[in-house]
């Protein structure tokens, strides 16, 4: 059964398992059939989904159209969190603007194709940290607020460190951010602990990209509007084979790998909701019972530590070489 958190000291209270809507847009990763993505959408409430996270830029509006034509006339019974500031891109060449203008206009463009005149979260789109040093980006944040039009703000952020300092800085009520079996950097750097109980926390990535699962394979060939051709391959196969060293957790022990996967994060109190993308009815069914599961032994969390902190999953210089990269 689904269980719920408060965002935070916002006093929303969030479904555990939330949906990231990313893919549905349908240029992230590949075609969607929009039907298919309704019946998601439908499945995922029916089993106690309530947090929708979105952004302007997912299918270039495409993925708050969805949100509006799925919940029409049961708006009250969702919690819409989505984002401006990120322009539309390929590769990992990402344009910005979080200027004033720019913002309120993307503000009201995503209210009118949402059909509502609030959102529950507005987040600024991995805003570089200098826009974070602005005062007048967040007070225009704050007019936000105090017009109606968002019910409170926050940062989904480039990085956990980006993320403590908003944090420390401003005492943000809302941040996203990476967080997965393969990257503990929220954890080690102090984001949860500075966050607990004060600021709500949205895990994205908890399956990093799919790779997490089975269905992935180390020459995996992707879509052209896939994110995830963008990568080069040595990376797509370091995460592919980092999976098993984590077989453990789901061998014999009454869990699919997606739900000890999703689980590893739950257990953590500063943890409000994580977004899957879940695509498919069945992902959807797999997906939310990691909610009801009990959590993992304290042995288990202390291998996955050993594991993380004894390997490298990640290749820094991933993006500079991959598909789009942005040019020196």
């Amino acid at each position: 059964m689904m269980q719920y958190r408060r965002l935070g000291t916002t006093g929303i209270e969030v479904s555990e398992i939330g949906q990231g809507t990313w893919g549905l847009g349908g240029d992230a990763y590949g075609p969607v059939d929009e039907r298919t993505s309704v019946a998601v959408l439908e499945r995922a409430f029916a089993a106690g989904v309530n947090f929708f996270d979105t952004s302007d830029l997912y299918g270039n509006g495409r993925s708050e159209l969805l949100l509006a034509k799925t919940f029409k006339g049961r708006r009250d019974r969702i919690v819409i969190a989505t984002k401006g500031g990120m322009l539309p891109h390929r590769g990992f060449h990402m344009p910005q603007d979080f200027s004033p203008g720019h913002l309120a206009g993307s503000l009201e463009a995503s209210l009118r194709r949402l059909q509502t005149d609030y959102v529950d979260v507005y987040q600024l789109h991995s805003p570089p940290r200098e826009v974070l040093d602005r005062q007048e980006v967040f007070k225009l944040l704050e007019d936000f607020q105090r017009q109606g039009k968002v019910r409170t703000f926050g940062i989904s952020a480039r990085s956990p460190d980006d993320a403590l300092y908003a944090v420390k800085k401003y005492a943000i009520a809302v941040v996203q951010v990476n967080f997965n079996l393969l990257d503990l950097r929220a954890v080690d750097n102090g984001l949860f602990a500075a966050a607990a109980r004060k600021t709500g926390i949205i895990v994205r990535t908890p399956l990093v990209f799919g790779f997490l699962s089975d269905s992935l394979k180390a020459d995996q060939g992707f879509a052209p509007n896939d994110h995830r051709a963008n990568w080069p391959p040595d990376q797509r196969r370091r995460w592919v084979d980092a999976r098993g060293r984590f077989s453990f957790l789901w061998h014999k022990t009454g869990r699919t790998q997606i739900q000890a996967a999703l689980r590893f994060i739950l257990d953590f109190e500063a943890v409000s909701t994580t977004i899957p993308g879940m695509l498919t009815c069945g992902q959807v069914d797999e997906d939310v019972q990691a909610s009801g599961l009990a959590p993992l032994s304290e042995a288990e969390h202390e291998r996955i530590r050993m594991i993380y902190h004894e390997n490298d999953f990640y290749d820094k210089s991933a993006k500079q070489r991959g598909r789009g990269a942005q040019a020196a």
